[in-house]
Formats: structure tokens, C-alpha cells, sequence
């Protein structure tokens, strides 16, 4: 048996999943007509209060252009230091928007209202100007921790007294409301902009919304173009969108729960010196020094069990829709 632990971008779509792309109408989305497009972002914007949304390819694009709107060369975006945006999108802050970033060290890629109050720059022209402020939500690198409700609502209040835009990176956003038990317009309201992923938890094979003003998503429009992600029939790759949205979200709790249940097994490993807390689906544990990351991961490969490193003696795995009950069982006695 193969456990594909790795990614939750590793789903494959379902035979329901596959039936609504292959009976889906289509036209073509750079020209503004593709009636499933269309239908997925009025359908997204529509849940979290926002007057439109964008369809793009993967979320560091919905990410990079959302960057791009807000911001204007000299300008500097403010985010944890563990935030996908500073750490795994290839240094596209700096590459496509000439800004540069303020990290905040935070509690698992969480940062509270007065560690942000502190590194808003000054009107001064040594420093340049504090443009935006991201979240994640979930954070990947802080092992799924979602953001408390209460602390994005004081956030977003501070930024908006300072005219200071504030964007969500919201790749596992589902992940973070499931958990919460969240509406999508609670937490909607309180941002200018966010990413939003399909492609992992939410099991569709592609693509990512970026929402906003109707003014913002046109800008972002003519971003989206430059970058390259304009799409043709993408009512295919949409079709799987609403899909997801409108019958894998509940779900997600079994993930969470299968999540914890690999920590359970985790707890009692020698080898493993600190299992990060769980609150989603993802699981990231640090081994003893003594041991070899290495050997360890091809182990687990030998095994079947596909896992990443995420960094020095730390290894991440995380739950999704391809892992049932069998896959469970399976870890039980082999992980």
C-alpha cells in the first residue's frame, strides 16, 4: 500500500468530481465568456461578501498578484517570518513587485496587534512605506494553526485606521473555518483581499480565487495577464471548483481527526523528540538529534508512507480525501 502523506495536493478527483468537469459548459476566459468560470467566481465572492473574484492556476499566483495590486515600488509587506508568501513563493515579492518584506517573528506564524503596531515604518525616507500586511491562514510552516477570529478582527480595525490594505493568504482557509466553525463572510469582512485554494483539502486538481472590490479584480485582472495565467476553457478546471466547494468542505473534519489520530500514533515513537500541536491536518514532529532525517524519510518510503522534510530534523505529513480508513490502518501498525 502507498500512503501519500506529503501534500493534500496530492488528491485526485473523484469520478463526481470528474462527471462535473466532462458535462461542464465552457467558452473561453480571456475573453470574458466562460459561463462555469464565471459561475465559480460570483460563487466564491458571493460567500465571502466580496464583489468579485479571479479563477488563476495555483495560489502563489493569486498571492503574487494580489501583492502587485496593493502595492507600489518603493514599499515593503509586512508578514511572519513563516508566511508562505516570504518562504516558498521564490522570492516573487522582490521579483514581481520591487517591494521588499518586514517579518514578524510570531507564535507559529501568528503575530498579535502589538508586534505589528510595532514595525509599521514611519513616514520617513530612510524606510519604505508600510503598504501591506498579510496573514496566513492556515499557516503550512506553523503545522496548521489557524488564526483566533478575535485577533484577525483587531488587525484588520488597526490597518484600516492606517489605510494599511490587508491581504489573506488563504491556501487551507477551509481548513482554518471548519475548525472554527466559521462562516466564510466572518472572516470575509475583514479583509481587502484573499487567496483562496482549491487544490488542496478542497480536492480539485487546480486552481486558486482571488477576491475583492470589483475595482481590485479588474487591476488584478490585467495582472493575471501579465503573469501568464490567462486560460482559455478553464471551465473544465472551474467545474471541479464548485464541485469541491459544494461537497468536500464538511469532509474536512475527517481529516483534522485522522490528523490527530497520526499524532496519537506519533506520541509514542521514540525517535521523535516534539510534535507541533494539531489543529488541522497537518502534522509536523522534530526527530532526536541522533537521528538521521534522511534515513528516516527513506524508511517511511520503504514502507509506503510518502512524507516531506521541512527543514532540519522536522517532517511534515498531512491528511486528506485520499486517506481513508484502510490508509489509517495501515499507519497504525507501520509508521
Amino acid at each position: 500500500m502507498i500512503v501519500d502523506l506529503r501534500s493534500d495536493t496530492v488528491t485526485q478527483p473523484t469520478s463526481e468530481m470528474k462527471e462535473a468537469m466532462l458535462n461542464t459548459i465552457v467558452g473561453d476566459d480571456v475573453l470574458g465568456d466562460d459561463p462555469t468560470v464565471i459561475q465559480l467566481e460570483e460563487l466564491v465572492a458571493g460567500r465571502f461578501g466580496h464583489e468579485a473574484a479571479l479563477f488563476c492556476p495555483s495560489g502563489t499566483m493569486t498571492n503574487q498578484i494580489a501583492i502587485n495590486v496593493h502595492t507600489s515600488a518603493p514599499g515593503e509587506v509586512i508578514c511572519d517570518d513563516l508566511a508562505h508568501i516570504y518562504r516558498y513563493e521564490g522570492g516573487g515579492m522582490a521579483f514581481n513587485s520591487a517591494v521588499s518584506n518586514r517579518l514578524i517573528k510570531g507564535d507559529r506564524g501568528r503575530f498579535t496587534l502589538e508586534q505589528l503596531k510595532a514595525e509599521i515604518n514611519q513616514d520617513d525616507i530612510h524606510f519604505p512605506p508600510s503598504q501591506l500586511v498579510a496573514l496566513e491562514n492556515t499557516c503550512n510552516k506553523g503545522g496548521g494553526c489557524y488564526w483566533e477570529m478575535n485577533e484577525i478582527e483587531k488587525i484588520a480595525t488597526y490597518c484600516r485606521s492606517k489605510n494599511i490594505p490587508i491581504h489573506l493568504d488563504g491556501a487551507r482557509l477551509y481548513n482554518a473555518l471548519v475548525a472554527q466553525n466559521t462562516l466564510e463572510l466572518e472572516i470575509g469582512m475583514h479583509f481587502d483581499s484573499i487567496s483562496i485554494c482549491l487544490s488542496k483539502g478542497l480536492g480539485a486538481p487546480v486552481g486558486s480565487l482571488l477576491t475583492g472590490t470589483k475595482s481590485y479584480i479588474k487591476k488584478a485582472r490585467r495582472i493575471r495577464k501579465i503573469f501568464g495565467g490567462g486560460m482559455r476553457q478553464s471551465g473544465y478546471l472551474a467545474a471541479a471548483g464548485i464541485y469541491a466547494l459544494e461537497n468536500n468542505v464538511e469532509r474536512l473534519k475527517v481529516d483534522h481527526e485522522n490528523a490527530k489520530t497520526i499524532g496519537n500514533i506519533l506520541d509514542s515513537k521514540k525517535e521523535i523528540k516534539e510534535i507541533y500541536p494539531i489543529d488541522t491536518n497537518i502534522v509536523i514532529y522534530v526527530l532526536n538529534d541522533n537521528i538521521d532525517l534522511q534515513d528516516y524519510l527513506n524508511r517511511l518510503n520503504n514502507k509506503g508512507i510518502r512524507a516531506l522534510s521541512m527543514g532540519a530534523q522536522t517532517v511534515r505529513l498531512v491528511t486528506h480525501l485520499g486517506i481513508g480508513k484502510p490508509e489509517m490502518g495501515y499507519l497504525q501498525t507501520n509508521l
